[in-house]
């Protein structure tokens, strides 16, 4: 029996709305032979069903078993035919593909005039919309109808068609070669996460330096600088130089506001630079800015020229509510957090085919700082035990090890202390397998592991001491991030000063004028 989560026809089938399973019903019927076919029937049974359960399939006596791929797939490439003459799925991008199509047919009937014509109008739509991709394709076909078809209409047109295949070969090279050093740098970022020291740091920014390439930045359009700023985005990550990060997310931005065509034409583009902007802005802690960034955004995305498919509903749903908690966490307004509770799981619910699980889980992380910010240690322990017990988050050990600490700090403050012991020797454990230990979560575990011999008129010199140690990694290039998973600087200072943690995140707040 497949899964009813993974099988893909029955995910694709559930994330039509009401008026694309109206439209691919119409669409089938345009002919009276079809309204009774096996595809629509399968179509019908499996819209109905809540899982998928190939037994009932079968059961129903539409199609055999040795039958039943064949369907599926057929069933599966009429729906995608049917999304694709919706009208809402219509984008320039498409539409040139579409002039292209019809051109190549006019072609092989030797209608070359004809075929030339609709040419020339997809090219200029192409290059005016930086789809310099199939614009070099239909310079290709141009070029190959022209050794057939000599028009003598314009003079020097061969010339003209190897000029302009030259420059968009060259400036698909650099798009191509900035595109694959972003993505080297992504899964090295997945593979080995942040540099830990100066070796790595060197090994990072030779890697990147070699791979980058020479061009003349004048001769850069929307496409090649979008990717330029993306390779330089993710090496900033990479070495942890989150101003340089701020930087290259603005750049990329700005090249957004600056042509607006292009962010009702990549619309996930926009959004993800949008998302880096707001993560870097957070990091760096300028909180006035993040703020007016986020409300940009928002506006943006409400605009009724913004597209609405699923994948953008859910990747505009993560990115909104993800940099409003990392607002709220700067600004230490837990409360106002935790009102978007209720909105967050609502959200996850609706988006969860389409939404990762290490998203999820920051969602829970973040939801339990609020949690912890505003003394609820229990409701804390909840959300995080969601995180711990997940066996799927290897991709981000990170998160996991962060948790398990605010798990220790936060069974401590609600007084569990008969719990404290068996989670420090699983979290030294979980740490020894991740070979990643940094000095600031050595000296919680250090900190925490000596917590029950030290006598209640002791705490407070204890935490000095504590605060003292990790204050000199507040700012260290490799050891500052541990702090923006978790403020244990702040927790310290409540603890010395007896007051709450959000009242210190609160007036620390106040003086991150920038």
């Amino acid at each position: 029996m497949t899964n009813s989560q993974k099988d893909p026809l029955f995910i694709l089938i559930k994330s039509l709305s009401k008026s694309e399973k109206r439209q691919f019903k119409l669409y089938v019927g345009r002919l009276g032979m079809n309204t009774d076919s096996k595809f629509l029937a399968l179509f019908n049974l499996l819209d109905k069903a809540d899982a998928y359960h190939e037994d009932v399939i079968l059961s129903q006596g539409i199609v055999k078993k040795q039958q039943l791929s064949n369907l599926k797939a057929h069933l599966y490439k009429q729906i995608l035919i049917s999304l694709r003459l919706n009208p809402l799925h219509q984008n320039v991008r498409i539409q040139i593909r579409e002039q292209l199509d019809f051109a190549t047919i006019l072609y092989h009937k030797g209608l070359y005039k004809q075929s030339l014509k609709l040419l020339d109008k997809a090219k200029a739509i192409a290059i005016d919309n930086e789809e310099k991709n199939v614009a070099y394709e239909i310079v290709e076909l141009e070029k190959l109808i022209e050794t057939q078809y000599i028009t003598r209409s314009i003079s020097g047109r061969s010339d003209e068609l190897i000029t302009q295949a030259e420059s968009l070969s060259r400036l698909n090279l650099i798009a191509s070669q900035l595109s694959n050093l972003s993505l080297h740098l992504y899964g090295l970022m997945l593979k080995t996460g942040y540099v830990r020291n100066d070796e790595e740091n060197e090994l990072v920014t030779e890697f990147f330096y070699e791979r980058f390439p020479k061009f003349v930045s004048e001769e850069l359009g929307f496409r090649e600088k979008f990717w330029m700023y993306n390779a330089y985005l993710w090496y900033s990550f990479l070495t942890q130089d989150f101003l340089s990060c701020f930087k290259y997310a603005s750049k990329w931005v700005a090249i957004f506001y600056e042509n607006p065509q292009m962010i009702y034409l990549n619309p996930v583009f926009y959004l993800k630079g949008n998302h880096y902007l707001l993560e870097s802005l957070f990091f760096i802690k300028y909180k006035t800015q993040m703020k007016a960034a986020l409300e940009k955004m928002e506006e943006t995305i409400e605009q009724e020229r913004f597209p609405r498919n699923d994948n953008i509903q859910s990747l505009s749903f993560l990115y909104k509510y993800l940099n409003k908690l990392n607002l709220h966490f700067l600004e230490g307004s837990f409360e106002a957090g935790l009102l978007l509770e209720n909105e967050i799981l609502k959200g996850l619910q609706i988006h969860k085919d389409r939404i990762d699980d290490h998203h999820v889980m920051v969602f829970y992380y973040k939801i339990a700082c609020m949690y912890f910010g505003i003394n609820d240690n229990r409701t804390c322990i909840l959300y995080l035990k969601k995180i711990i017990e997940n066996k799927n988050l290897t991709m981000r050990e990170d998160l996991m090890c962060f948790s398990r600490v605010l798990s220790l700090v936060a069974h401590y403050e609600a007084g569990l202390d008969y719990h404290l012991e068996v989670q420090l020797r699983s979290t030294y454990k979980f740490l020894l397998k991740m070979n990643d230990l940094q000095e600031v979560q050595k000296e919680m575990i250090r900190f925490l592991k000596d917590l029950g011999s030290i006598y209640p008129h002791e705490l407070k010199h204890a935490f000095k001491k504590l605060h003292k140690r990790l204050k000199k990694f507040e700012d260290h290039p490799y050891e500052k991030r541990a702090f923006l998973y978790l403020d244990i600087i702040s927790w310290l200072e409540s603890k010395i000063e007896n007051r709450p943690i959000g009242d210190i995140i609160r007036e620390k707040s106040k003086k991150l004028i920038r």
